[in-house]
């Protein structure tokens, strides 16, 4: 692995195609078989009310305002039921940090889903683990603990943004700082959870604060071995509190950042690519700068779309895609063990 100056050297002045090449190269070392996956699953947000204030999120709603909800356990196991029904086989559960929830109620709600609807739970982001920690006085590994006894079966990256602190105190300063944010993931890690990690960039950090958040990583990674996927994606500004002003990146932006992850995770075996926020054109292209998974069909999403950015696709055309780019294609579990191939493609309509 190249020094860190000598990666921001390359990040900063290499050719784009260049760039793209030797992530391509280290994607093709670590996954030989010329196979790109993808996962069925939906993204339940359990709650929109928070007081983390990020001045880049459009999707949070104060408590007592009008617009705040939190959903119903029954709604929740609809939306499962639903999920199921088109091959989903997890949901991506996260919420705001809403100080009115107890913490009980995320148990029993990991225990009803377990026992009504089964599935795999892949929920609650560091920061919403460090926001209960604090809320409900307790240690934040016995916070895992007990939603692991519940029945969470693994964490999601959300919350990292940039994991620089200087960044943090700009953007995020109400949540886990940059210090606590890994570590949460680290203990995840020791206590037999896998999680994935994810950089939002395009938030006033500099292209070294870039490679900063990606070496912190790897250096978790290097001890814990627990990120299964890495994933990045630029800020979405319209709707955003204090960041519609912003420009959003471009693809080209998108490219370099996804390719530079490549070759600096190299202990990080996949890395996703966001079609969600980039289009599935450059989606695809991705695969070519070092992604080798295409992310969640993405039945559901709120987020993202609460700032005007929302792209749809199919199972049929994702496999479309992929193919096009000159690759076979695999349905995945969150642990990217591939899942039995199914008769027929499922189509979801647009939301």
């Amino acid at each position: 692995m190249p020094p860190t100056r000598d990666l921001l050297d390359f990040y900063t002045n290499a050719p784009l195609l260049e760039l793209g090449a030797e992530a391509d190269r280290v994607r093709q070392r670590l996954h030989p078989n010329n196979t790109v996956t993808y996962i069925v699953d939906r993204n339940i947000n359990y709650t929109n009310v928070c007081v983390a204030d990020c001045g880049f999120c459009a999707f949070y709603r104060r408590p007592k305002d009008a617009e705040g909800w939190t959903l119903s356990y029954e709604q929740i196991g609809a939306k499962i039921d639903e999920a199921k029904a088109l091959g989903g086989v997890q949901i991506l559960m996260q919420g705001g940090h809403n100080p009115y929830i107890p913490f009980e109620w995320y148990l029993d709600l990991l225990r009803y889903i377990k026992t009504h609807h089964p599935i795999h739970v892949h929920g609650f982001s560091p920061s919403e683990v460090d926001f209960w920690a604090k809320l409900y006085r307790m240690d934040a590994r016995d916070v895992i603990r007990e939603l692991q006894k519940a029945g969470l079966d693994s964490i999601p990256g959300g919350g990292g943004e940039i994991l620089v602190q200087r960044v943090r105190d700009e953007v995020a300063k109400k949540k886990a700082g940059a210090d606590r944010w890994l570590e949460i993931m680290e203990i995840a890690h020791q206590e037999g959870m896998k999680t994935s990690v994810t950089m939002m960039y395009g938030i006033g950090e500099t292209l070294a604060e870039r490679l900063e958040h990606l070496e912190r990583v790897r250096e978790v990674q290097a001890r814990t071995g627990g990120f299964t996927a890495f994933i990045c994606w630029p800020l979405q500004p319209e709707n955003t509190p204090r960041m519609s002003h912003m420009v959003k990146t471009d693809a080209v932006d998108y490219l370099r950042t996804v390719a530079i992850s490549r070759i600096a995770l190299q202990n990080v075996p996949n890395i996703q690519s966001s079609w969600v926020t980039m289009g599935v054109k450059v989606g695809q292209t991705a695969l070519r700068f070092g992604c080798n998974d295409f992310g969640s069909l993405m039945i559901e999403e709120n987020v993202v779309s609460a700032a005007n950015t929302t792209h749809r696709t199919t199972i049929a055309e994702m496999e479309r895609l992929i193919h096009d780019a000159g690759f076979k294609s695999a349905r995945r579990r969150q642990d990217y063990s591939i899942v039995a191939p199914v008769a027929a493609a499922v189509a979801v309509a647009a939301a």
